[in-house]
């Protein structure tokens, strides 16, 4: 169950995105361990205002806050150490252990040319050079020197595609429109 929010907490964002989680406390001065689910957690650093939601699976009979609001944040090993207001001692860290972050996308730092979120591109209909729908990005897998698109057909039967997300097969990206088109046949 949430903490109530005072009248100067801001709202549960529209565009919040899931981007780490609370690991537990790190010292006895209620700084937090932070683990990031990207390998570069610069949505963590961006925003000063995270925003808590509770573990998924069993619940936890104490309360969380709905909005850490972070005075420093760094890395420490592969994870984040982060302060908040409020967050005073060990125990009041340690209370928040298993806390899913959100931060709003629209403190994402923006993106050099040809760099994407993850988050942008799942959901992006894939489409290849002759205009066939290969179907949508599903999700993105990480083999270290690319990233690859999960793309499931509308048809249930059909077989997941993975395309590397590389400059030899992926000819354009519209984040707006949500649409990637590749160089990829149908019998690949």
């Amino acid at each position: 169950m949430a903490a109530p929010m005072d009248d100067d907490t801001p709202p549960f964002p529209d565009d919040a995105v899931e981007v780490g989680r609370i690991a537990g406390a790190w010292g006895v001065k209620g700084a937090l361990r932070v683990q990031p689910y990207a390998a570069s957690p610069q949505a963590l650093f961006g925003s000063r205002r995270w925003f808590l939601r509770p573990p998924e699976g069993p619940r936890s009979s104490a309360p969380l806050p709905v909005l850490l609001r972070i005075t420093s944040a760094r890395e420490h090993g592969e994870g984040i150490v982060a302060s908040a207001e409020g967050i005073g001692d060990r125990d009041a860290a340690e209370a928040l252990r298993g806390a899913r972050v959100f931060v709003s996308r629209a403190s994402f730092p923006t993106p050099q040319a040809g760099e994407y979120y993850w988050v942008d591109l799942i959901g992006a209909r894939v489409v290849n050079r002759d205009g066939v729908d290969l179907g949508q990005v599903h999700a993105l897998m990480d083999l270290g020197p690319h990233a690859v698109l999960q793309v499931r057909p509308d048809d249930p039967q059909a077989e997941e595609r993975l395309i590397p997300f590389v400059a030899a097969y992926v000819d354009d990206v519209d984040v707006a429109a949500r649409r990637i088109r590749v160089d990829w046949s149908l019998d690949y």
